[in-house]
């Protein structure tokens, strides 16, 4: 395990210990912060699409161009 992700479990831990009504006074300011809040769906979407077939990104331009 990384520092990185030692850091997160130990992070995730704390966060899980929590109460309901506290862990969700946790995720509301972080939620409300505008750049986390991108974030999250940044990572929410990548986790989401992760499962998918990935192509190199010249194709994805090809394609793209061919479209317009």
């Amino acid at each position: 395990m990384s520092e990185i992700e030692a850091t997160a479990e130990v992070f995730y831990t704390a966060l899980m210990a929590l109460s309901k009504s506290e862990r969700d006074a946790v995720l509301v300011r972080i939620a409300n912060d505008k750049s986390w809040a991108r974030d999250l769906v940044d990572l929410a979407t990548i986790a989401r699409r992760r499962p998918e077939p990935s192509r190199p990104f010249r194709r994805y331009l090809s394609a793209k161009r061919k479209k317009k």
